[in-house]
């Protein structure tokens, strides 16, 4: 079967290269040592990883045109935004596992890295699916109506690590060290090959992305169908996950709503894909209901968390 596609093997060579190079200079250059990410570091980083992101953005204008660009930017504000959900799970496995600041970065890289792989056999199998039975639309726009649904009416991200299958699986099939030996996944000792916390915390980070990929690549299918779009705007967002955790954890609790918007956006966007055989809802509108309920969830978050000392109860 032949999936439409604005990107042929010139193209995605260009982004197997470009992805490489980001990759190597992350982890071979940027963070060869490992270290605590400071909010300065963590900033500009973010910086860094959004202009790489906006680059590719014009790439794409000046080959495919305007309306494949904003697919593209759609789908990476998309992905940007649902990723702050990864957040909230990343800060409780960390903390959990009480993986020092310094082996953090190491931990999420490889996630991302896992993530890449998964998300792309992800959109290649949604692709095909869509393209062959367009019918399929209609079930993920509905998946997303009820995640958003449930988000709302339990915002609160809950990870029972200790309790949970990947843990007790892990605990009974792989031999475990309960010390991080310096951010190695695994060690030899006494001649046995054991896993150390990191790698639990690993396999955890890579678990909860295939979860949230079940919501945020089908959001993704509501704006393009196009295989090469729908994957290079997911990744370049995810390519900018690790510094934006670093920017937001310590500023997670002062954003009690944005979760709210979360799901908001996930229903906005279910909705898009239910009415899609009646009226196709321009992708700039998309982008602008989008931003509007991030801007509005964030800004409303900000001025609670700011009045709540104010509203303390007088004696």
């Amino acid at each position: 079967m032949i999936i439409n596609t604005v990107g042929g093997p010139a193209v995605w060579t260009i982004l197997a290269v470009t992805l490489i190079g980001l990759l190597a200079l992350d982890l071979g250059v940027f963070h060869r040592r490992p270290h605590a990410i400071k909010m300065g570091e963590a900033l500009s980083f973010s910086i860094f990883w959004i202009s790489t992101a906006l680059l590719f953005n014009f790439f794409i204008y000046l080959h495919f045109g305007s309306e494949k660009a904003l697919e593209f930017f759609t789908g990476y504000l998309i992905e940007k935004a649902l990723s702050v959900d990864n957040i909230f799970v990343f800060v409780v496995l960390l903390s959990y596992f009480q993986v020092p600041q310094r082996h953090q970065h190491r931990v999420l890289f490889y996630g991302v890295l896992g993530a890449i792989v998964l998300r792309g056999l992800f959109i290649l199998i949604g692709s095909a699916l869509i393209q062959s039975f367009s019918w399929i639309i209609y079930l993920f726009g509905a998946l997303l109506v009820y995640t958003g649904y449930k988000l709302f009416h339990e915002p609160e991200a809950k990870v029972d690590a200790e309790n949970g299958y990947l843990y007790r699986f892990a605990n009974r099939f792989v031999p475990l060290t309960p010390n991080m030996h310096e951010g190695h996944f695994f060690i030899r000792e006494n001649g046995r090959r054991l896993a150390t916390p990191l790698f639990l915390v690993l396999v955890a980070i890579e678990a909860s992305d295939v979860v949230f990929a079940m919501d945020s690549i089908p959001a993704i299918f509501a704006i393009t169908s196009d295989p090469f779009i729908i994957f290079s705007s997911n990744i370049f967002a995810i390519l900018g996950l690790r510094a934006l955790y670093f920017l937001l954890a310590s500023a997670m609790q002062r954003l009690s709503l944005l979760r709210i918007g979360l799901a908001l956006i996930l229903v906005f966007i279910g909705l898009k894909m239910l009415v899609h055989g009646v009226y196709v809802i321009p992708t700039l509108w998309s982008l602008a209901v989008i931003a509007t309920i991030l801007v509005v969830t964030v800004t409303l978050s900000l001025l609670k968390e700011r009045r709540a000392p104010e509203q303390s109860p007088t004696l």
